[in-house]
């Protein structure tokens, strides 16, 4: 029932925004969603999986909006400083993205394990949130392949896509430093733009 568990999943990010997810409870988590606490059960299975659930669910609208900033532009440059600018404003707005791009959760959060748990879930969707979980070193590596994807046209060759993956890898972790410590005047578009190699300026 993805409606439902879209509703669940929503009720859960709006409680943790109000209070720490240790004090967020399954019933309230329902009665906000307008289901049964059976419902919320037979989605989910435990707090746990709800909080896998919805770390999967940010996560993956991270990603969606990574790709967005890719086919934002024509220019390869200003499609990385999209990016960029992307995990800036997804990494601001979102402390769960915030802690996934980071490593850094704080007790107010939920914090499961990234490796995968045993799973015995009949929901898809469930199963592959009971997977592994994605850490700062896996959104650079996700960021950057997907960016070479978007940049590196058919039959390039290999030291060009290797280089493109170089320039594709600063570009994600100055966005990511960025986000521990926000930089000064000019943000992340001047830092990535005067990071890019000469030949993309």
């Amino acid at each position: 029932m993805p409606a439902a568990r879209e509703s669940l999943l929503d009720a859960a990010y709006t409680a943790l925004a109000h209070r720490p997810w240790s004090t967020v409870r399954m019933v309230d988590v329902a009665a906000v969603a307008g289901v049964s606490r059976q419902t919320l059960y037979n989605e989910f299975g435990s707090k746990e999986g709800l909080a896998r659930a919805l770390v999967r669910r940010e996560a993956d609208g991270y990603l969606a909006g990574v790709e967005r900033a890719l086919a934002a532009h024509a220019d390869a440059r200003e499609r990385l400083v999209a990016t960029a600018e992307w995990t800036m404003s997804a990494a601001r707005g979102n402390a769960l993205v915030r802690a996934m791009l980071t490593g850094c959760w704080s007790e107010r959060l939920p914090s499961p394990t990234l490796s995968a748990v045993p799973s015995s879930s009949a929901v898809p969707a469930q199963r592959r949130a009971d997977g592994p979980l994605p850490s700062p070193a896996d959104f650079v590596a996700l960021v950057r392949d997907r960016a070479v994807a978007a940049l590196s046209g058919p039959g390039a060759m290999r030291g060009d896509v290797v280089e493109l993956a170089g320039a594709c890898e600063l570009v994600v972790r100055l966005s990511l430093s960025c986000v521990a410590a926000p930089p000064g005047d000019g943000g992340v578009t001047e830092l990535v733009r005067g990071a890019l190699p000469r030949q993309w300026r």
